[in-house]
């Protein structure tokens, strides 16, 4: 069987895509080009109104590229417009996000193109089957969701209801998933949720993020070791709601000093507006902690630029909060209406106008924020793992720089100096 899969949006959908492809390539699928796929599966978001007209946009040139091609559907836009997705040209099935690594994989066996699927782990390899490794979908970094859903309030935030009530997967899932990449020679991790930070809660008995984190050390450093340098693996922490942060994470051996901490304003009055439940001195007295503690720290954050009510008084507050701040990047959103949200209703539209003006202000502040930082980190050495054909390599706190000459392949530990 020959497939493609198309993701869009967060790490949890690379996550659920990486598992579904370790699936399909164990029992002997050969993934190719969109154009010569006999099925799709097109893994989508809906955290803007662009990710929404992206995945209409690829569907309908996956459709008209590829006439014959069998399109399957899942993710959050699939999840919360499901009749408007499956009237697309080509869709023959739409997946909701419940369960959407066995549902899509046991959609794809009532197709006719894969024998009877399983779990991570427990696929049966067929006879031309690809046994885990890395470089699936390109990636050299396993991506492991270890929790979905989310039961925060924020007023702009649809995820809630495509996503569900937060569901934590259990202690001893997780750690086969991690026994098995390790084994497979993945020397870095990525964890991830939608709610990363309430891992746990909805557990019995109750766990927490740290209890976990510290758990996956243990394992990681019994992993695959490069030429015999004993630096086990790399736990990649993803995006943390900053009232989840554990600060004692900070002291946990091989967890990458690259943090993304969303903001999302500087006023405290937008803040409770969009019903986020901390206040600006609570975040940078956070974000100043980190920078003190892990000054090689990478720290991202998300903003967004014009939200209903967002007066110039608000938008001084949130470029004076950034411009002296200790981050390094920003993932700037310009406010756009989600239907269904509470935000959607909110008086006090911003101006489309306003608002570009706004976020680009915003971008270039990041820029200089993030040239501050490799000015900062210049002359340093970083442990980082080779990508893609070895040429390249990323740091533990991110940088994406040329490997060494003296390194081959991908996947190899080495030291660089930024």
């Amino acid at each position: 069987m020959k497939y493609s899969i198309i993701t869009f949006g967060c790490r949890v959908n690379q996550a659920d895509s990486l598992a579904i492809e370790a699936e399909l390539a164990a029992g002997g699928g050969e993934a190719v080009s969109t154009e010569h796929a006999e099925i799709v599966v097109v893994n989508t978001c809906s955290v803007t109104a662009s990710a929404d007209q992206g995945a209409r946009q690829t569907i309908r040139r996956i459709a008209r590229t590829n006439p014959s091609a069998k399109i399957v559907a899942t993710g959050c836009y699939a999840t919360r417009c499901r009749d408007e997705v499956a009237a697309l040209p080509g869709v023959v099935a739409v997946i909701a996000n419940d369960d959407k690594v066995r549902s899509t994989l046991g959609t794809l066996s009532t197709l006719g193109t894969l024998g009877t699927p399983g779990t991570l782990g427990t696929f049966e390899e067929g006879p031309c089957g690809r046994p885990l490794a890395p470089g699936l979908m390109g990636r050299t970094a396993w991506t492991l969701r270890v929790q979905t859903g989310c039961e925060e309030k924020c007023t702009y935030c649809i995820i809630p209801t495509t996503r569900g009530a937060s569901r934590s997967r259990r202690l001893d899932d997780i750690q086969q998933e991690v026994a098995r990449v390790v084994a497979a020679a993945y020397k870095e991790i990525a964890i991830t949720g939608v709610h990363l930070g309430s891992y746990g809660r909805d557990l019995s008995p109750r766990s927490s993020l740290l209890a976990l984190l510290r758990e996956l050390v243990k394992l990681g450093k019994a992993g695959a070791f490069d030429r015999g340098r004993d630096r086990g693996v790399l736990f990649r922490v993803s995006s943390l709601e900053p009232m989840d942060f554990p600060t004692d994470v900070l002291d946990l051996p091989n967890i990458a000093p690259h943090f993304h901490l969303p903001l999302q304003h500087a006023s405290n009055r937008i803040l409770d507006v969009m019903r986020r439940p901390y206040s600006i001195a609570y975040y940078a007295d956070l974000v100043d902690t980190i920078r003190a503690r892990v000054p090689h720290a990478a720290i991202g954050s998300d903003v967004i630029a014009g939200f209903p009510g967002e007066t110039d008084d608000d938008f001084e507050q949130l470029v004076g909060y950034l411009e002296t701040s200790p981050l390094t990047h920003l993932h700037v959103f310009p406010y756009s209406d989600r239907p269904g949200t509470v935000a959607s209703s909110l008086p006090g539209k911003v101006h489309g106008s306003v608002i570009k003006a706004r976020a680009q202000r915003l971008r270039d502040i990041s820029r200089r924020l993030a040239d501050a930082f490799r000015v900062a980190q210049r002359g340093s050495v970083r442990p980082a793992l080779t990508i893609e054909d070895g040429s390249v390599a990323v740091t533990d706190n991110y940088f994406r720089v040329p490997a060494p000459a003296r390194v081959h392949g991908r996947n190899e530990w080495t030291d660089v100096t930024l």
